[in-house]
């Protein structure tokens, strides 16, 4: 009998909320070529389904998302589907939650704050340590983690790649809030379902105009980390 393997991406809609569950749990939700080019298609295909009207993203098992996956040698395409699901979050027209809880590492951590709202189980812990492997962050993160935490701070975290924790990913205004738990599940549904109850013109707009203004260079942040992976020999974060 030949076995099948399970979905690296689980899907729900439920009142005009779609949550994606990254579904990898015995890999730490490790991000491989088929979770990314599946997040990928999810994303891209509740761009045009009205019946959409908020993303929330989370993970299986005892973490968030462990970074990539480095069970096989970093690929162009890796960097590639990465990066294309970074902008796809940056860009989806519809508001963007993400839930976290266990480690949160690497391109794990450089998707999170693509999105527009994080909320943060306590026991969430946090790594950027691509600088340790010699390879260059991705997601935008150049542009991101920057823009929400200061350039000082975007420095200190990359190159020393220090762990913290939800708390101070609080504080930094990485994530907007830290709950119990027991209770990211329901808190995180209840404020996704916050967003779907707006009128999609409104987050739309809103969304939009915010990034462009608080985000204006995150395209030319992938162009140049694109450049900066290439040069080290590395494809996306090792991490």
């Amino acid at each position: 009998m030949t076995s099948v393997s399970p979905s690296p991406l689980l899907t729900d809609l439920n009142e005009g909320v779609l949550t994606l569950t990254l579904n990898r749990p015995g890999k730490l939700n490790a991000i491989d070529n088929d979770l990314a080019q599946a997040l990928l298609a999810a994303i891209e295909a509740a761009g045009g389904n009205r019946d959409v009207r908020a993303l929330r993203v989370r993970g299986n098992g005892r973490a968030f998302c462990a970074g990539r996956d480095v069970g096989a040698a970093p690929t162009e395409r890796d960097l590639v589907l990465v990066q294309a699901v970074a902008t796809a979050l940056v860009q989806l027209d519809k508001p963007v939650l993400f839930a976290v809880h266990g480690w949160t590492i690497g391109a794990g951590l450089e998707w999170m704050l693509d999105a527009d709202i994080v909320v943060a189980a306590s026991s969430a812990r946090f790594k950027l340590p691509e600088a340790s492997l010699g390879v260059f962050v991705t997601g935008g993160l150049s542009a991101t983690l920057a823009a929400y935490a200061g350039l000082g701070r975007a420095k200190a975290l990359t190159l020393l790649g220090g762990e913290f924790t939800a708390g101070e990913a609080r504080a930094w205004g990485l994530v907007w809030q830290v709950v119990a738990p027991e209770e990211l599940e329901a808190i995180s549904l209840q404020t996704a379902r916050r967003l779907a109850s707006l009128q999609p013109a409104v987050a739309r707009q809103f969304k939009r105009v915010l990034n462009q203004v608080g985000l204006a260079h995150f395209d030319r942040a992938i162009e140049l980390e694109n450049q900066a992976q290439r040069t080290l020999g590395g494809e996306p974060g090792t991490a």
